[in-house]
């Protein structure tokens, strides 16, 4: 799980940069059961084993993430790139305090907020209250949230062809489902924020919007992670980036910089 930074790590007399996570030599390592045959790891097969008094599969242990380390500081929008299966989702995770580290450490400032596309909304609630369910969920005033409802429905933009905020969730598509989840979790300034491929969706209205408004958590002093297989965003998003590659960081920089060196990899 990740620790809090110290209270005095958020402050700096001398002008130096405030950090908000530093990663600490991190590894994490899942392990698999029933990682035999897939005839195995059917009911079938457990309960053969149980009656024959079989040997349970083996157990496989995958190394996600290898010994990464690197310090995040406040103000800064940092992309993560990679391959399919390279870690990066795993380091949000990790980061987040959803994963616990096998060994090294995650250390970051206040509660950070996992933005993914799987992030859960309520499907037989309306839109409307969802919003205002998470508004709530994230500290906001019941006064507060009645203000505020409309203005994130229509940051999501689900209201542009009909009145789906009216409607119950299990009603909407999976990229309405994750435009509003969102401008729900982005309502709030956070002081670290991680989005896992949330701003791949919609149309090129709203990948504008939610573009600026990673900028603007960015100014308000939060740091903002971006998981994203579209280059394209992490380069008009994030001026650095991270690249991680089988678990192991390949290289941490000016995102120009990151990202020429990762297509010059995939290319080959």
């Amino acid at each position: 799980m990740a620790e809090t930074l110290p209270q005095s790590a958020t402050t700096t007399l001398d002008g130096r940069r405030i950090p908000t996570v530093i990663v600490d030599d991190a590894h994490v390592i899942y392990r698999v059961h029933g990682a035999g045959s897939a005839s195995n790891n059917t009911p079938a097969g457990a309960l053969k084993r149980i009656l024959t008094r079989m040997p349970a599969p083996t157990v496989r242990e995958v190394h996600a993430v290898k010994g990464v380390s690197f310090t995040a500081y406040r103000g800064e929008a940092i992309g993560l790139i990679g391959s399919n299966g390279s870690g990066k989702s795993t380091m949000l995770r990790a980061i987040a305090g959803l994963l616990p580290v096998t060994s090294g450490a995650v250390y970051a400032q206040g509660q950070p907020a996992l933005l993914g596309v799987n992030a859960a909304l309520l499907n037989d609630l309306t839109g409307e209250r969802n919003v205002a369910l998470g508004l709530l969920a994230m500290g906001f005033s019941p006064e507060v949230v009645k203000a505020r409802t409309s203005e994130v429905l229509e940051f999501s933009g689900i209201n542009e062809r009909g009145d789906f905020g009216s409607l119950p969730m299990r009603t909407y598509s999976s990229g309405m489902s994750a435009r509003l989840r969102f401008a729900i979790s982005s309502a709030k300034d956070h002081d670290v924020l991680l989005i896992d491929e949330a701003l791949a969706t919609g149309d090129r209205k709203f990948r504008r919007r939610s573009e600026q408004r990673v900028r603007e958590l960015r100014d308000s002093a939060g740091t903002v992670f971006l998981v994203s297989h579209q280059l394209s965003t992490i380069q008009e998003t994030c001026e650095r980036t991270i690249w991680l590659e089988s678990g192991v960081m390949r290289a941490d920089g000016p995102t120009a910089d990151v990202i020429a060196e990762y297509e010059a990899y995939t290319a080959k």
